[in-house]
């Protein structure tokens, strides 16, 4: 009886795992960090109790949930080598990895409708979208991801698992679980697929007729500008939309003996990797709404000089920096400082507990070493301004 299993990830790439490990920390913390912010300004900001703004927090939360479930285990395989993990965490992590799947796949549609209403129906749109109708939409998205790979787990439950024990794969995905199962699993994967054309295809259909009729009525705004501004908005939508329920599809309904191994471990990263990323600078972070709601949040004007009588006494200072792109400019930062210092902070840790001369010479010791301190004593400052412009 299997009590564990080891995730292959990658396979050869592995030798390159403290560049993997960074890559991968990267992503994780600007995928966190971009959802929780626009979470928490839709529920902070009164100005975004839209329906949109709703679905977007449901997204975000989503994401956040989503990221936080699958990079923490992979980060530290990254850093350690340890590859195993239990029985019942690998079943929990497929379950709530799948479920969430679920979730997006509805969540997405639902918000395509939502746009659809509110551009080409506008005169219906506030009676349609109430509150009622935007919470009943949203729960019923999160009731069907959760309940119906409920099922699918209580029937993997009833397989017997007896070897091997590893998983070729970079978590713990339903193809390879049932691969290493010893009992029947035909009916198994028959449901694999029917699920999957459940969970995709409709959802991605009438996501796609949606997107249609918003492009025709946005064909038909007399302003070229106005054109050019709704074709950018909707086609980096559209080019989510086809990575998510592309890659899924490609994942789950493609027969094994038609897909590559790589290519469905290729897939997998895209739906991943992709979304949770670009979400929130998609639909989120380009609207004024939520720009405005963050600088009504986090900034306010601070008073940078003290009056003393009839002189102005200088107490502090205004570093102007860079004026515009604030959120993406910090978020670059950002990346360029954990970078810069995980990479050298290894560096000079490689250096004082190796003993082989040629593994750090001593040069490159002592530029990791002037780095590290430029960089630790003023990205971080730097950051906190982009982050919080007082």
């Amino acid at each position: 009886m299997i009590t564990g299993f080891i995730l292959l990830g990658f396979g050869d790439i592995y030798k390159f795992q403290s560049l993997l490990f960074l890559a991968f920390l990267v992503i994780y913390i600007v995928t966190v960090m971009g959802n929780t912010l626009i979470f928490g300004l839709v529920v902070l900001d009164r100005h975004l109790y839209t329906p949109m703004y709703f679905f977007l927090g449901n997204l975000s939360f989503l994401e956040a949930c989503y990221s936080s479930n699958l990079f923490p285990r992979m980060l530290l395989a990254f850093l350690t080598g340890n590859r195993m993990i239990s029985f019942s965490g690998c079943l929990t992590q497929w379950y709530i990895v799948s479920s969430l799947e679920g979730t997006e796949c509805f969540l997405l549609c639902v918000m395509s409708y939502d746009r659809y209403l509110a551009i080409c129906k506008p005169l219906h749109y506030t009676t349609t979208m109430t509150t009622q109708t935007c919470i009943q939409l949203a729960a019923v998205s999160w009731i069907n991801g959760f309940f119906i790979f409920l099922i699918l787990l209580i029937l993997m439950l009833q397989l017997t698992f007896c070897g091997p024990n590893t998983l070729d794969h970079y978590f713990c995905d339903y193809f390879p679980l049932i691969k290493v199962s010893c009992g029947d699993t035909s009916l198994m994967l028959m449901l694999s697929i029917v699920v999957a054309a459940i969970f995709t295809l409709p959802p991605f259909l009438l996501t796609l007729t949606s997107y249609v009729y918003i492009i025709a009525a946005i064909l038909k705004i007399p302003s070229s500008t106005g054109r050019k501004k709704a074709f950018s908005t909707c086609s980096s939508h559209l080019v989510v939309v086809f990575i998510f329920y592309g890659s899924l599809m490609t994942a789950y309904m493609v027969p094994e003996q038609e897909i590559k191994r790589n290519m469905r471990k290729f897939a997998s990263l895209l739906y991943t990797v992709l979304p949770p990323l670009l979400n929130p600078f998609i639909y989120s972070l380009r609207n004024k709404e939520v720009n405005d709601a963050l600088k009504n949040i986090v900034g306010s004007d601070c008073q940078d000089i003290l009056m003393t009588g009839n002189e102005t006494k200088i107490t502090e200072f205004i570093l102007l920096g860079f004026q515009d792109f604030q959120i993406l400019l910090f978020l670059t930062f950002l990346v360029i400082y954990i970078v810069a210092v995980s990479g050298n902070l290894q560096t000079t840790t490689l250096r004082n507990h190796d003993e082989r001369p040629n593994l750090c010479p001593v040069s490159s010791y002592l530029l990791a070493q002037w780095i590290y301190s430029v960089f630790a004593l003023t990205h971080p400052d730097v950051a906190i301004k982009f982050l919080r412009p007082q």
